[in-house]
């Protein structure tokens, strides 16, 4: 991939200063703009249509909650992509920046290598959501039993058996490889079936297919689903 134009929204100087000298190192990378405000994020993702918004939570005037929510619900905005910026790899608002349409989170003391290989995941149309980082939301979701919705029924009706099997699997932070070892199947497999459940769902990558097992009260596969079964081939 080439030519990936970055906005960087972080209300410390130095961190945006930091940010700045890794992205601007990589030959496919730009930074093409800056904000120190949620406010200023989205004004600016509207006027340069990044590719990428690197998005701090903690933010003066609109947090990067709010921001990311006014980015991803922008039908023009529909290219540009966020990736959360946090100090911890799981904190209280990234389930809540999932939901918003945030493609991804990466914990602020992530090495160089690590920022610039999230920021062309996350370009691709990728999701950044590491099976450990999930394994840690999902133990945050489930620990917050009183303020959790109540499940949507029905969402997960469309999935065949071994869709909703996946999807189940996705949302304890497996990943593709792990899943296709589980059930003995192919990687390919395994991406088809979640590419077919993300279309199904209208999730617009992984993260938010997680978001959704979750709201839909899904805790595992369906019992009648076993191991290399003979629905593998089905989509």
């Amino acid at each position: 991939m080439t030519g990936v134009r970055v906005l960087l929204a972080d209300d410390q100087d130095i961190v945006r200063a930091g940010l700045r000298l890794m992205v601007d190192n990589a030959p496919d990378l730009t930074v093409i703009g800056e904000a120190a405000t949620g406010t200023q994020a989205v004004r600016m993702a509207r006027r340069t249509r990044a590719d990428v918004v690197l998005m701090d939570i903690r933010m003066p005037e609109l947090d990067g909650l709010a921001a990311t929510r006014r980015i991803c619900a922008d039908p023009d905005l529909a290219g540009v992509k966020v990736l959360i910026l946090t100090t911890f790899e799981v904190d209280e608002y990234v389930f809540e920046a999932l939901r918003a349409g945030a493609s991804g989170f990466l914990g602020k003391g992530a090495r160089p290598e690590a920022l610039i290989d999230a920021i062309r995941t996350v370009a691709r149309g990728e999701a950044l959501l590491s099976p450990a980082a999930t394994r840690g939301l999902i133990a945050r979701y489930l620990a917050l039993d009183e303020q959790r919705p109540a499940p949507t029924s029905g969402v997960l009706d469309g999935l065949t058996e071994r869709e909703h099997e996946i999807v189940a699997l996705v949302a304890t932070g497996m990943s593709n490889n792990e899943i296709a070892d589980h059930l003995t199947l192919s990687p390919l497999t395994v991406k088809t079936h979640v590419n077919h459940a993300m279309t199904k769902l209208d999730a617009r990558d992984r993260a938010q297919l997680v978001v959704i097992a979750y709201q839909a009260g899904l805790r595992g596969p369906r019992s009648g689903a076993h191991r290399g079964s003979s629905s593998a081939g089905s989509s």
